[in-house]
């Protein structure tokens, strides 16, 4: 088991229903999933790059991406219904805790000029998501085979039934979320 998910059942159960104010520990926020998503515009017709995306994907995530399509045609984006739009994984469980796990402490205090992660990440469904402008932030991407600098979107699914539960959650393991941005 991943140390994230041990200290997660020992120690921030127990401090998530005291600040949250809980009786049951299984109301207690957790995560159920995370989803990456790397978008490729004009690229994704790109044989070659398209590969090239996958592998990097494949590499920070840990397991192989799947290959979206776009499901309607417009103009003014130059897209066609069916054609390739980027790569896209979903992690769970034990893949999900070793992720957040790079993230937090090594992935994200490389990203230059870093000032935390804004609180106004979180939607209607109490999910947290927010982008990363360079992949190669992630020490399993080798830098120098690297032909083109991506964005990538990470969106974390939680349990929370409120904005303050996902907050604290991910407060709690050790997400840099400033307040003082908003």
């Amino acid at each position: 088991m991943s140390r994230l998910k041990t200290t997660f059942e020992k120690e921030i159960i127990t401090k998530l229903m005291s600040k949250l104010s809980l009786k049951n520990k299984h109301d207690v926020p957790k995560f159920e999933k995370i989803i990456l998503n790397m978008g490729l515009g004009e690229d994704a017709s790109d044989g070659k790059k398209l590969k090239a995306c996958a592998d990097d994907m494949a590499l920070i995530a840990g397991q192989k991406p799947i290959i979206t399509k776009f499901k309607k045609s417009i103009s003014n984006f130059k897209t066609r219904k069916g054609t390739n739009a980027g790569v896209k994984v979903t992690l769970r469980s034990q893949i999900m805790y070793e992720f957040i796990d790079r993230l937090v402490n090594i992935a994200l205090p490389r990203i230059k000029d870093f000032r935390g992660l804004s609180s106004k990440g979180i939607d209607s469904s109490n999910n947290y998501s927010f982008g990363v402008k360079e992949h190669i932030i992630f020490p399993e991407v080798n830098f120098d085979k690297v032909d083109k600098i991506r964005g990538l979107d990470i969106t974390i699914v939680t349990s929370s039934k409120s904005k303050e539960g996902t907050l604290e959650l991910l407060k709690e393991f050790n997400f840099p979320i400033n307040d003082k941005k908003n």
